[in-house]
């Protein structure tokens, strides 16, 4: 195990933050990462995931079923996926040659899934089968969590609805007709909640098919308050979801073989994600990352868990 212990308490590791799904470091999205958490306990990483203060950071771990385990943590909880930092984590093993170009195979809380590091340093993941449904719900909520006047949902609720999709991490995907719509939404993140806890999701992710820029095939935006993050920047999970929505409901004459997904625009970060989904096929979600931060962080030593009675 690479750390050290140091003078004044705890021990350091290596920590960095890497901006995944874009080639220009302060875009994207960033994902913490620690890439020798052995040893750490939860509290330990959720403490460090607080002090990382992104979306998500990733501790990888050794593994009995798979080349390598990671568990994420937000700020203030664990979840079981994320997208964005198993790209950041993988992009950084390659760069530093911790990994080679090929297929490797990731046990994470929903399973052992399949990674592919390309030549170039691009990441590919494989999520879990899909499960898509319609659910039924008030378009007047919906644009009161939203802030987001409710007739954008209405005008293409009639060729695809509001639905719950899931390929490991479950969303509440709302279609919209304009970018406008999308871009101008003022969420209630108290009601985005309850929303999709109403539905069993982990957060709601809006799209639309009006993109900036014209080789994309959709702009999404997604917020997640329910684990601490109000607006993820650029969603892995979710786009793998939504790429399994769009096939499921035929929203193509055929899936594109690989579809172009824009986030990020609307907070800064701007970011794309590429979605293979045809099919009913496992959604393979992939992205470039870049380092933006690489340092070492000082862990503190575990807690003493023994109850003090008065």
């Amino acid at each position: 195990m690479d750390s050290d212990t140091d003078s004044v308490g705890g021990e350091s590791r290596a920590a960095l933050l890497v901006d995944a799904f874009t080639t220009e470091p302060l875009a994207g999205n960033a994902a913490g990462v620690v890439p020798d958490a052995d040893g750490l306990t939860d509290d330990q990483m959720q403490a460090v995931a607080r002090e990382l203060s992104v979306s998500e950071t990733a501790f990888v771990l050794p593994s009995a079923d798979a080349d390598r385990r990671v568990r994420y943590f937000t700020p203030t909880t664990e979840v079981d996926l994320c997208g964005h930092a198993t790209i950041a984590t993988h992009a950084h093993l390659a760069e530093t040659g911790a990994v080679d170009p090929g297929a490797h195979t990731l046990e994470t809380n929903v399973g052992v899934l399949d990674v592919e590091v390309t030549d170039d340093g691009r990441v590919w993941m494989t999520q879990n089968s899909p499960e898509v449904y319609e659910v039924d719900v008030d378009y007047d909520r919906v644009g009161d969590a939203l802030g987001c006047d409710p007739n954008a949902f209405r005008d293409v609720g009639a060729e695809l609805p509001v639905a719950y999709a899931t390929s490991g991490l479950p969303f509440l995907v709302v279609p919209v007709n304009f970018l406008e719509r999308v871009g101008n939404m003022d969420p209630d993140f108290a009601a985005v909640e309850a929303l999709a806890a109403d539905h069993d999701a982990a957060g709601v992710y809006a799209f639309t098919f009006d993109a900036l820029d014209a080789e994309s095939t959709l702009h999404g935006r997604c917020f997640v308050p329910g684990a601490g993050v109000p607006e993820d920047p650029v969603t892995g999970t979710a786009s793998g979801a939504c790429g399994a929505y769009l096939d499921h409901f035929g929203a193509f004459d055929g899936t594109a073989d690989v579809m172009t997904f824009e986030q990020g625009h609307f907070v800064d970060r701007p970011g794309h994600v590429y979605v293979r989904a045809a099919g009913g096929r496992k959604p393979t979600v992939g992205g470039d990352a870049v380092t933006a931060f690489d340092g070492t962080i000082r862990v503190p030593e575990p807690k003493d868990d023994d109850i003090i009675e008065a």
